[in-house]
């Protein structure tokens, strides 16, 4: 052999190999879209779940039967149809007997088919199944030549190319599978909703996909759980055939009283092993990338129950569960991707319209076919019936046949029965048979032959006559039928609404178990979010230190400062209450509870705490209320009402509210209660005014209005009150004395006032 021929084998070889390899991965991926991964649209299922059905409805494991041992119809499956690992078979059986799997089991499991923990079901001889009343749905029709037959793998028997299936299972059940090069994954939905799609889809052919979002709003997940993707996103998805779908796992709050709670999980995420997803809450709490979460515990019984414990019962619980959702599967994300098998043949992503109208084609298909088949049914009954009838009315000449004739067939096809055909019928009139009516044909003669002795009598001849009438009318109507669009679809509609009436809303299980919700953004953890609330007592004293005291302590107790030193400020408060300081520039300042300085001491400067300048004096110190609203007001006597949210500083150097220059400083600083309506003010020159307080504007910052007006000196105080009260004060016997009158005092905002009534406080406050 020469050096060239030796090349040129090598390279042919070669060649050979790289079309036989990829010949033959083509068969294989082929293979595995079509009769492995890829569900058909037209029933739902991929080959192995038919033929489990298939194989279970050739056993006859019906709904209200017995059940039978699940290594039996594994092995049946394995041994007639499905020539692969007995375990992959039972993998697949026992997935359709998970109700926390399939929203519509196809299989009732006896036994432990595996749970919601993740665990696995048990050996398939220690588990028993039967068909449940969907599978048996999906079945309906297989007798009547409803669906092709293809050979099984080894040419022994038949089994069905798809099921005729009388309800959308491709949707309600959903599927998922990785082929080659391609994948399928697909939620289930609400069958009462599809169903209601489809009834819509016959009505009106070309539905827009926002018309068909009124009636499948979106999935359906056996696991309940709250869907909070967007609307629009849903529409793009389903328009599209690829998307994805947040879901969230439901909870509730539960009061545990003395203002204790905890938050229970009822409900996770669909495909969320519970006890993976508490190994995941356990790990956050022990690495503390979630603080404000105290404890786990999984008290779940046939139901779902996970209780989550707050640190803190001060502890926001949307705040919390945000938290929770980015750091764990209670928050997942189903991916969309509607790839399925159009005709069985073809992999296609198909919108949500696409897939209900393969369903409804099919439907129509499996319609045509099922009359076709009664047709021919009816057509073979008639022909047997015109065969007895002729034989009730030559009786005699029948039997005389039979007795005496050595070939009775031959003899009954022989013979013009038409000759002495005419004799009374049931009802008493007489005819005579049409040519060639009179002639027996082989199934008539056959069946003549084959009838019993008991059948020989007058009352059968009627039921004759009366069921080939009723023969010839459904005949008839299956005419119709076939030759009707119309028809053939209210058939397909009415067959849909018994579907709805046995598997809908209105059936056990049959209402919607998944919820919607806008998602809610999950927020940054503020400190406070983290502070275990105790109640403290607020000690601040004139010079300006603070102090935080354990408990509430009593407000009349002796307090300790330091030398030179006095009382100010004593109020109950608790640690996770901010506290807002206000100061004679104009400014608010703001200081966490939790950061006050213990009470054994004296307590700490609060200039170390927040950036207030060292001239700058104490005006008032008060607890942040998030709703409410304060009076502030400068020694000018100009002021305004803020909202507190408004003056929250953020930083130590406070937040700059009430404008005060040119030797101007803040003078008031007054909360203003919800049924306050009116403002009393009072000037160094003890005069008091009263005025509406309406009359104030509400801002977040300025100069303000001007309250009462003065030819010398400036305000002194100022208070909001509800005026059915009367106006209050101090006297100088520490009295609290109540003004109920108040009508010599009332005036316009800006105007001077009257003089003080007898009795009002020489420094010229009301406290």
């Amino acid at each position: 052999m020469t050096e060239q021929s030796s090349e040129n084998d090598q390279r042919q070889t070669s060649e050979s190999l790289s079309r036989a390899i990829g010949s033959r991965y083509l068969q294989y991926a082929l293979s595995t879209i079509m009769h492995r991964a890829l569900p058909d649209a037209r029933d739902g299922l991929k080959p192995v779940h038919r033929r489990i059905l298939y194989a279970m409805r050739e056993l006859r494991l019906a709904s209200n039967g017995g059940f039978r041992k699940s290594a039996k119809i594994s092995g049946d499956v394995m041994g007639n149809y499905h020539p692969h690992g007995d375990a992959a078979i039972y993998d697949a059986m026992a997935r359709l007997a998970q109700d926390f799997t399939i929203r519509y089991p196809l299989v009732d499991g006896q036994g432990n088919f595996g749970n919601i923990d993740g665990d696995n079901p048990a050996a398939s001889r220690y588990t028993e199944a039967r068909m449940t009343a969907v599978a048996e749905a999906l079945l309906q029709g297989l007798s009547e030549n409803a669906v092709d037959f293809r050979d099984n793998y080894d040419g022994t028997l038949q089994e069905p190319e798809v099921l005729p299936a009388a309800l959308p299972n491709l949707l309600a059940n959903g599927s998922s599978g990785i082929a080659v090069g391609m994948a399928t994954n697909i939620p289930p939905h609400n069958l009462d909703e599809l169903i209601a799609a489809c009834l819509h889809l016959i009505k009106a052919p070309n539905a827009r996909d926002e018309t068909l979002l009124e009636h499948v709003p979106g999935p359906d997940f056996p696991t309940g759980g709250v869907i909070v993707e967007p609307k629009e996103n849903i529409l793009e998805a389903y328009r599209t055939g690829r998307g994805a779908f947040r879901l969230r796992a439901k909870w509730e709050v539960e009061d545990l009283g003395r203002g204790q709670w905890q938050i229970v999980v009822t409900e996770i995420p669909y495909q969320v092993q519970k006890s993976k997803l508490i190994e995941k809450l356990a790990e956050l709490i022990q690495t503390k990338k979630v603080p404000i979460l105290a404890d786990v515990r999984d008290e779940s019984a046939d139901d779902i129950r996970i209780v989550l414990e707050p640190r803190a019962k001060t502890v926001d619980q949307e705040l919390l569960m945000g938290m929770l959702y980015r750091n764990s599967d209670l928050e997942t994300r189903f991916s969309l991707n509607m790839n399925v098998l159009i005709d069985g043949r073809t992999p296609k992503v198909c919108s949500l319209k696409e897939v209900l109208r393969a369903f409804l084609d099919h439907r129509r298909d499996v319609l045509l076919r099922r009359s076709r088949h009664r047709m021919e049914k009816i057509d073979h009954r008639l022909e047997v019936l015109e065969g007895f009838i002729i034989a009730f009315l030559n009786l005699d000449r029948v039997i005389d046949i039979i007795r005496y004739d050595e070939d009775p067939k031959a003899a009954l096809m022989r013979e013009d029965w038409g000759r002495d055909f005419t004799r009374a019928t049931s009802e008493g009139d007489y005819r005579t048979p049409p040519p060639g009516e009179g002639e027996l044909t082989e199934v008539q003669a056959e069946a003549i032959l084959n009838m019993r002795l008991r059948s020989l009598r007058r009352l059968e001849e009627m039921e004759l006559l009366r069921e080939r009438d009723a023969l010839m009318e459904e005949r008839a109507g299956l005419e119709d039928l076939l030759d009707s669009d119309d028809l053939q679809w209210g058939r397909i509609a009415e067959e849909l609404r018994e579907v709805r009436k046995t598997f809908g809303k209105s059936a056990p299980g049959g209402t919607r178990r998944t919820d919607f919700a806008e998602a809610s953004e999950v927020e940054e953890v503020p400190l406070e979010a983290m502070i275990e609330r105790e109640p403290i007592t607020v000690v601040c004293s004139k010079m300006g230190w603070i102090r935080a005291m354990k408990g509430h302590i009593d407000l009349g107790s002796e307090q300790k400062f330091r030398d030179g030193d006095e009382g100010r400020f004593l109020f109950h408060a608790e640690t996770t209450d901010k506290l807002l300081l206000f100061g004679n520039n104009g400014r608010f300042y703001t200081i966490s509870a939790t950061n006050l300085p213990g009470g054994r001491g004296m307590g700490e400067p609060v200039r170390l705490m927040v950036d207030m300048p060292n001239e700058v004096e104490i005006v008032d110190l008060v607890i942040h209320q998030p709703d409410g609203k304060l009076l502030v007001a400068s020694s000018a006597g100009d002021g305004f009402v803020v909202p507190e949210a408004d003056v929250v500083a953020q930083t130590r150097a406070g937040k700059q509210v009430l404008n005060a220059k040119d030797g101007v400083t803040a003078k008031v600083c007054a909360r203003v209660q919800p049924g306050d309506s009116h403002v009393a003010c009072v000037g160094e020159n003890r005069k008091v005014l009263v005025f509406a307080l309406d009359e104030l504007p509400e801002m977040g910052r300025g100069k303000g209005v001007r309250l009462q007006k003065y030819k010398d000196g400036g305000l002194s105080d100022a208070r909001a009150f509800a005026l059915s009260d009367g106006l209050s004060w101090t006297d100088p016997a520490g009295r609290t004395r109540t003004e109920a009158d108040l009508t010599e005092w009332m005036g316009k905002r800006a105007s001077a006032g009257r003089m003080a009534p007898r009795g009002f406080p020489r420094d010229n406050r009301f406290t």
